[in-house]
């Protein structure tokens, strides 16, 4: 249509996205997120929706893209849980390690704004942990280890890989970051062990 600016959906996503991450929700303003995407209030909320809806459109969609690396990541887990688990943990580092994205997780800053976000955004970030432990204890229940070993390493697991995150943005270095995965994974390989 002559005269009316068109956008592209998927980007102004992403930029959100990346203004959230980098900020905060609490922080991100309305025109923070206007510089970011390059779309006036207006066209913010007529396409995009209010700072709650978009924030939790933006959420899902990091949910889903780190969501799916983490399930290939877990797709061996049968046959070679510890390579599984190793490989859970590259997705976290490969994406601290990218220059492209904010350090850390946008699901763990949010859980740890929680206090002054709304209802609808708190329980919906609780919910994307949630998912992780979910994710980590079907995998180790897929491989060798019974119920009642998979449920507490699936929730150190998850623990642990929110911990790196957060630790990145403190200033944590890579190598710092790899050798508190080196310990996690020497634990699991040691409980693996014990049920040959």
């Amino acid at each position: 249509m002559a005269g009316k600016k068109q956008f592209d959906i998927a980007t102004a996503l992403d930029a959100a996205m990346i203004q959230f991450w980098r900020a905060g929700y609490a922080d991100t303003s309305v025109g923070d997120l206007s510089r970011a995407t390059g779309l006036n209030r207006s066209s913010i909320y007529s396409s995009l929706g209010d700072k709650d809806t978009l924030f939790l459109r933006c959420l899902e969609r990091y949910t889903t893209r780190y969501g799916e690396k983490y399930d290939v990541a877990l797709s061996c887990a049968a046959g070679r849980p510890l390579a599984a688990a190793r490989a859970f943990f590259d997705v976290t580092l490969d994406r601290i390690a990218d220059p492209g994205v904010p350090d850390g997780c946008l699901v763990a800053q949010t859980v740890m704004a929680a206090p002054v976000l709304g209802a609808s955004v708190a329980a919906r970030a609780r919910e994307a942990i949630g998912f992780q432990h979910t994710r980590l204890r079907t995998a180790l229940q897929a491989g060798p280890l019974p119920e009642e070993a998979a449920e507490p390493f699936a929730t150190h697991l998850a623990a642990v890989n929110q911990s790196l995150a957060v630790m990145s943005r403190a200033g944590t270095s890579t190598q710092q970051l790899r050798a508190i995965v080196d310990v996690t994974l020497d634990a699991l390989a040691q409980t693996l062990g014990a049920r040959d």
